[in-house]
């Protein structure tokens, strides 16, 4: 890694992957709401939620728990790891 280059958090991969892959989401925040829908943008404190045409401004010290509709692969080797566990609960 190169001494001006930042290294990036697991949050921000996490969450970069699901907007630039546009995957269905579920937030789930402290105070048990639950809300659905495509985060189209992101920041250090907050998130854009987008469904049905309507965008939600939703701030990070507010939510619980980021939650894919479908299985992530963040890194490469991630099916390799999935396939073992797999295997393992089988």
């Amino acid at each position: 890694m190169a001494a001006n280059e930042k290294p990036t958090s697991l949050q921000d991969t996490f969450l970069n992957n699901l907007r630039k892959t546009k995957a269905p989401v579920t937030l789930f925040l402290v105070n048990g709401v639950k809300l659905q829908g495509i985060i189209t943008w992101f920041d250090s404190f907050s998130v854009l939620l987008r469904r049905d045409n309507h965008s939600q401004l939703v701030y990070k010290h507010a939510i619980s728990t980021v939650m894919p509709v479908n299985p992530i692969k963040l890194y490469e080797g991630d099916d390799v790891i999935l396939e073992e566990i797999s295997e393992e609960e089988s």
